[in-house]
């Protein structure tokens, strides 16, 4: 049985999380930390700084600012974490690879098993088109979501940009005026109404266009990525970075 400490325990996502723990047997939830008391019986936790309970995985979907007091917290007691929160500065990434060093982290921008498959196949496309297309990432989530682009629209681009060397990112166009560079990669983001998250990954030619989607109907799918990862994680892993390519090729 993995005891799992959920970061974010109030919020949507950690709303998710144990009602996907709810219907399983191998995990539990053992306690919640969040500013906001959860509407549930669990052990509860308003930080990090007083949680007293013994745990083997922490799954985190919170907030960037509760980041510090986690990886303390996680390191100091030898417990694995799953990092689900996005939005991180590039310090507090560093800072989660150092953690790394010490305790197994397992981090990704989304837990979809269906977005890590686009990614292969965006990755897949962009070796075969090279710079003769051009590449185009469209990401859309509800009017909540605080940071953009979304993680997932970064992991794409990183994915692809690992592929064709020397890219740029461009966010924005309406404050200059040139024609598209080969090397861009652009990335736009679009929050309305209650989208859970759709990504559009557009390679665009002479006469042709090649366009891979994803669609998240539910936060459940996320949801279930992360119990998984967490299992996964618990189970002896050493100190290091996982994701979800690690966890598909235990399967």
């Amino acid at each position: 049985m993995t005891d799992i400490i959920l970061s974010g325990c109030s919020g949507k996502m950690g709303s998710a999380i144990i009602s996907c723990v709810s219907a399983r047997e191998d995990c539990k939830i053992a306690a919640g930390v969040d500013i906001v008391r959860p509407q549930t019986d669990m052990a509860y936790f308003s930080s990090f700084d007083n949680v007293d309970v013994k745990a083997d995985v922490i799954i985190d979907f919170s907030n960037p600012a509760v980041l510090d007091s986690m990886l303390k917290y996680a390191t100091e007691n030898g417990i694995p974490c799953v990092i689900c929160t996005t939005g991180y500065s590039e310090d507090q990434k560093a800072k989660i690879k150092e953690a790394s060093k010490v305790i197994p982290v397992f981090y990704s921008g989304n837990m979809s098993l269906g977005i890590n498959l686009i990614i292969e196949l965006a990755k897949k496309a962009a070796s075969v088109f090279g710079e003769d297309f051009d590449i185009e990432i469209v990401e859309q989530h509800h009017n909540q979501k605080l940071d953009a682009p979304s993680g997932t629209a970064l992991m794409i681009a990183d994915a692809v940009s690992k592929v064709r060397e020397n890219s740029e990112y461009v966010y924005d166009r309406h404050s200059y005026r040139k024609k598209r560079d080969k090397k861009e990669i652009g990335i736009h983001s679009v929050r309305g109404g209650n989208i859970v998250g759709e990504h559009e990954i557009i390679f665009a030619g002479t006469d042709e266009v090649l366009t891979i989607s994803h669609s998240a109907r539910s936060k459940t799918v996320f949801a279930v990525g992360a119990v998984n990862a967490a299992v996964f994680l618990a189970d002896g892993k050493k100190p290091g970075m996982y994701d979800m390519s690690d966890l598909l090729a235990s399967k």
